[in-house]
Parts: structure tokens; sequence; C-alpha cells
């Protein structure tokens, strides 16, 4: 198979799904550095030890029930039906099925928050049963759950407008929410917790957990604007006999338990950690170290493999509906094949370069050395399991397009399986360090993107197979070649005596662009076409933009 013919005029189905995945992917990066401000502050401000481990969990809980719930299930189900919708009977149809299902939120995720707040010392006790071993962590574990947990009702909330803009072909604005959440989070939280929380009462962890609340109505809001552009508007409807309605409840399940091997697989993490000693530490430090390292995971994770799928699910539900499964079938393998570009480098780039990636950003306050050190070595452990994780971002919605969700819930369960019994056979045979939890979950990850890769292969009569693992074979040997070349700088340069983050700056402004540039060039050696996609679409989308902007202010 040769090189892709790039037509930006008119752009084939995989060439328009990188171009959208480009754009959602800035306005990502924009979220993932707004996140990295969010956790710069908690590492600055309460360090890797009991309040951040009581917060981290305490956010977990509900930011688990968003991630299986609303990102999960809701997302894979509603995305799916909406397009359908939309493109077979028209957008008053599809607004009425958008206004169905934001009642059914309103209604079933209440409750369910209702029900958090009741239960949620049991939730705690479940989670980390380790917590009940120090005075007051349980205690103050439990008190943020029952803050933070109507976060999930106003997430849920936004991941539906964010399916829906992502169904009319806008993909940078829902992109940018998890901005406006970082922001608002930060900025209240910081307001009540350090600014006005001593006039008024409140401890500075609860003034956090409290900015968490008001960044998830703001993630939310962000998006209204531009729905009532498009005439949508949220209103309450009832009607449980339409069929649309009832698809999205019937692939909700099976998509609930798809989507769940990542989330669980990390609070099965949690909960591990939560008993395991450090010798320094004690039990202070590995659930917050696992916490740190998840987060660098998820800015690479964020950037190519979300971007992509919230770009391709629309693009093959629309593919699926109209019965072109070739079309279809080119688009999810170059889709892979641009996974492959962008995760196996930045897998290289955590593993090798984590210590200083970590000193830098994190490195403040009671955020110690040490603890640059054992979460370094979290997120090398983590690393290995990238480019499995965005996989099944992509392979996931291919599934749901086609619709079946049964295969995905499959291949997720056998991975929690995987993550759940592994460790408790290296905790009896074994020294087993916390880190040892990371990378048992790169390894589950891993078995669930093999398995849905092959069964995605046999149910489309193949997925250029061939071409995706010579694509594999040439960017993995570039990626080698970046290896040793970010090795070699990192020895050869001399190392000076710079106070504070400067050594750490220093290390990564010499040997970063010296592996990505070697990268580059083994890949234009290699002949990796998808490198000219990459840049073609997107140059082509910040040139548009860029226009775009220019005609707005000239108008």
């Amino acid at each position: 198979m040769g090189t892709i013919a790039l037509d930006l005029e008119r752009p084939s189905q995989p060439v328009q799904v990188a171009r959208s995945a480009t754009v959602a992917s800035i306005a990502i990066a924009v979220g993932r550095m707004t996140g990295l401000l969010r956790e710069m502050v908690m590492a600055n401000k309460f360090g890797a030890g009991f309040s951040y481990d009581a917060f981290l969990l305490a956010f977990r809980i509900p930011n688990l029930t968003r991630d299986l719930f609303a990102e999960g299930s809701l997302s894979s189900a509603f995305v799916p039906t909406f397009t359908a919708t939309l493109t077979k009977e028209g957008a008053e149809e599809a607004a009425l099925l958008a206004n169905l299902v934001s009642t059914s939120i309103v209604l079933v995720v209440g409750a369910v928050c209702g029900l958090g707040i009741i239960f949620a010392p049991a939730l705690v006790t479940l989670l980390a049963p380790g917590f009940a071993a120090e005075p007051g962590k349980f205690e103050l574990a439990v008190h943020l759950t029952r803050i933070m947990f109507p976060f999930l009702l106003l997430v849920a909330l936004a991941v539906q407008a964010a399916g829906m803009l992502n169904s009319c072909g806008a993909f940078g604005l829902p992109a940018l929410a998890s901005t406006a959440f970082n922001v608002g989070a930060v900025v209240f939280g910081l307001g009540l917790g350090f600014w006005t929380g001593p006039y008024i009462g409140i401890a500075p962890i609860d003034g956090m957990a409290y900015g968490i609340l008001i960044g998830g109505a703001l993630q939310f809001a962000w998006q209204i604007p531009r729905l009532s552009r498009l005439g949508f508007s949220f209103r309450l409807a009832f009607r449980r006999s339409h069929p649309g309605l009832h698809r999205i409840f019937a692939l909700m399940l099976p998509a609930l338990l798809a989507n769940a091997a990542v989330q669980i697989n990390a609070v099965v993490n949690t909960s591990y950690a939560s008993r395991l000693s450090d010798p320094l530490r004690g039990h202070d430090g590995p659930v917050s170290w696992l916490g740190y390292a998840l987060r660098f995971v998820q800015l690479p994770l964020g950037l190519f493999g979300a971007a992509l799928a919230s770009a391709l699910l629309p693009s093959v539900a629309r593919s699926a509906a109209i019965g072109n499964l070739e079309e279809f079938r080119n688009t999810v393998s170059r889709s892979l094949n641009l996974i492959f570009l962008f995760t196996i480098p930045s897998s290289v780039i955590l593993i090798v370069l984590g210590r200083p990636i970590i000193g830098l950003v994190f490195q403040s306050g009671r955020f110690q050395e040490y603890d640059t050190h054992q979460t370094a070595l979290a997120l090398a452990c983590y690393s290995f399991g990238l480019l499995a994780y965005a996989s099944v971002k992509i392979l996931n919605p291919a599934f749901y397009a086609l619709a079946d969700s049964r295969t995905p819930m499959y291949a997720s369960l056998l991975s929690i399986v995987a993550n759940v019994c592994l460790p408790l056979v290296l905790l009896e045979r074994f020294h087993f360090s916390f880190a040892a939890l990371a990378l048992t979950t790169s390894f589950a990850v891993t078995l669930e993107a093999v398995v849905l890769f092959l069964r995605l292969r046999q149910k489309l009569t193949g997925i250029d197979g061939r071409y995706l693992l010579e694509r594999f074979a040439r960017i993995s040997a570039a990626a080698v070649a970046m290896t040793a070349a970010l090795l070699f700088v990192m020895a050869a340069v001399p190392s000076f005596d710079l106070p504070g983050r400067w050594s750490y700056a220093f290390e990564l402004a010499t040997a970063l662009p010296v592996g990505l540039v070697v990268f580059v060039a083994s890949c234009r050696a290699l002949q990796v076409s998808e490198l000219d996609l990459g840049t073609a679409v997107f140059s082509g989308a910040l040139r548009r933009r860029i226009f775009a902007a220019h005609a707005r202010i000239r108008s």
C-alpha cells in the first residue's frame, strides 16, 4: 500500500477525522496544561501525603462514576444514536432526543449523587481500606467525598453537550470545556480555601473541593451558548416510548462495563496502594505518587487518544449509518496509524525523561525530591501501556458505531480481572512495590487492546493488518533511535549545580529537542507517511483558524 494521498480541498474521511482531531487536540492541550497547573497547585500546597491522599480518593469516587457513566457509557451510547438521528431524521427529532436524555440525566444521576452522599463512608471503606489505620484520614476522605459528589451531575450534562457539538462538527469548543473546569477549580479553590476561607471557616482542602464543584458548573455552562446558536436548548421532556432513548439505554450497560477498565483499574491501584508502606513515608505517599503519575499519562492520552476518539465516533457512526464499511475500515486504520505515530515517542519521553519532567512541574513546597523520584518510577511503569490506552479509545468507538457494545464490555472485564488478580499473586510471592501496580495496569490494558483489535479485524474481514504492522515497526525503530539519542545527551551533557527547578529545565532543554529531531528524521528516513498526514492536517487546521480569526477581526 502506498502513501496516503492528501487532498485538503476535498478531504477523505480519514483526513477529515485527523483534521477534527487536530482541532480537538489543540484545545485538549490547553485543557491538559491547565490540569497540570491545578495539580501543581495541589502539589505545592499539600504535597504527597495525608490531605492529598484523602482529596485524591474523594475526587476519584465521583470522577470514577463520571468516567464510567458520563464520559464512558453515556457518550458511547448517545453520540452514535444522536448522530444517526440527526443524519436520518433531522435536527428537530435530534433536539427532542437530546432533551429526553438530559431529563433522564437530571433524574437518574441526581438520585445517584444523593445515594453517593449518604453512603460515602461505605464507598471510602471499599476503595481505600488502609485509610482507617491513620487517625482522621478516613473521616477527611468521607467529608470531601460528600462535598464533591454532585460534580457527577454537572459533568454528565457537560458530556452530553460535548457529544451534541461533536455530532454537529464542532470539536474545539467542547474540548476547551475542561479548561473552564480547571481554571474555575483553581481560582475558586484557592479563593475559598486560602484567601477567604480563614475568615469564613473553610479549611484549605475543603476550599479546593468546593472549587471542583464550581469548575464542573463552568464546564457545562461554557458550551450552552454554542448549542443555542445551533438551535438546541435544554428543556424537560418525557417520552418513555421514544426508540432513540430505548437504544441509548440498551447500549449504556455494555458500554458502562466496556469503558470501566482504565477507571476501575485506577481505583484498584488506589485500594492496593493504601495498604502498602514506603520505607521513608509509611502509608503516606504511594496513593499520591500513582495519582500524580497517572496525570502525566493522561496528557498525551488526551491530546492524541481522546482527541482522535472524539472526532472518530461521529465519523464512523455516519459511515455505519449509510453502510459504507470500506470507508469505515479505512478511517479506523488510519486513526490507529496516527496513534502509533504520537504515542510511541510519547512513551519514550515519559520513561526516559520522567524525572526531570516531574521535578520541573511538581517539585516545590511540600513536594520533595524523593516524591519526584517515586512518581517518576510509577510514570515509567504506566507509560508502557500508553499505546494500548490510546488504541482502546480508538477501537471502542468503532464497535459502538457497529452497534456492538458487547465485545468492548468483555475485553474490559478481562482487563479488570487481570489487573485485580495479578497484584494478588505478586503480593503473595514477591517483594511488591507501588510501582508494580502501574506495571500490571499497563499489562492489563495491553491485553484489552489486543483482544479488541483481533475481534474488530474479524468483524470487518480485515483492517489493513499488514500495513499497520509495518507502520508500527517503522515508528518503533524511529523510537529506538530517539531513545538512544536521549540517553546519549543525558550522559554527555555536563551537569551543573543549578538551583531548584533550573537543573530539571536545563536537562529537558538539552535532551528533548535532540530526541524529537532524531525521531522525525528517522521517520523521514523510514518513509513513515503518517508524519506527512499529521503535519499537513495540523498546518491546514491552524491556517484555517488564523484566517477565520483574521476575517472576524476585519468584519
